[in-house]
């Protein structure tokens, strides 16, 4: 695996100019795939401008001036993904990371009230030895449950203080949701219902924002009951 990245070839969820110069930061495997994830080294010296090099930024991180998720993070390589809140304790800042309608990561000044906990989609479950039920969550992180009571699909609110679960947004009719893929990529729009494919096809979702469209289960990201929980960046939505 190349270590190195040219601008060119960057994934298109970055928000880079492409030809200033040849090479850019590869974001090192992590809890988010490449092509959906910002390395932290981007983050602190492009997007947020807090420094004018690489290395004034590796000298910040390795100094824990920067969290992700409540824990100090000190490569530049770091890959940042859908949901992470990163904060720079000195400066008194927060930011969540979200898709934009173009389907780039950008990241949402957010309170302080809300930078304490983020939401995880359930991606899979696993059953464990005592028949204690293990969560598989969208960031690489996994929760250890007693009771199995969820559901594939369903977001859990995770707070970073003993990663308790605070509440659960499941995928259901009538919850709202954030669409985190394909052409509507960054839309705000509640659940009408959902179609089993009996194929090898994905199942579909029907949703209803600014205007009724359908698109693929897997996009859908409860992000609320009667409205969202989290400061959303520009979206197109109509009650």
């Amino acid at each position: 695996m190349s270590r190195h990245l040219k601008r060119l070839n960057a994934p298109r969820a970055l928000r880079i100019h492409r030809k200033e110069s040849t090479w850019t930061i590869r974001a090192s495997p992590g809890p988010h795939p490449l092509d959906r994830s910002i390395p932290l080294g981007l983050i602190v010296r492009d997007y947020l401008n807090l420094c004018d090099t690489l290395r004034e930024t590796k000298r910040a991180l390795s100094q824990g001036e920067v969290l992700v998720d409540g824990r100090v993070r000190k490569s530049h390589k770091f890959p940042v993904g859908l949901m992470d809140v990163v904060s720079i304790p000195k400066l008194d800042k927060n930011y969540r990371v979200l898709f934009d309608h173009r389907g780039r990561l950008v990241l949402v000044p957010i309170p302080e009230a809300e930078s304490t906990w983020k939401l995880c989609r359930i991606e899979n479950k696993t059953i464990l030895k005592g028949n204690r039920t293990q969560l598989n969550l969208h960031d690489g992180n996994n929760k250890l449950v007693d009771e199995d009571k969820y559901h594939t699909g369903d977001v859990l609110k995770i707070s970073f203080d003993g990663k308790e679960i605070q509440e659960v947004y499941p995928r259901e009719p009538g919850v709202i949701s954030l669409i985190i893929g394909g052409n509507h990529i960054g839309e705000l729009a509640t659940i009408q219902g959902f179609e089993i494919i009996r194929s090898s096809k994905p199942n579909i979702a029907r949703m209803k924002g600014v205007k009724e469209f359908i698109t693929l289960q897997k996009y859908v990201f409860p992000v609320g009951r009667d409205k969202p929980v989290i400061t959303i960046p520009e979206v197109k939505f109509n009650e």
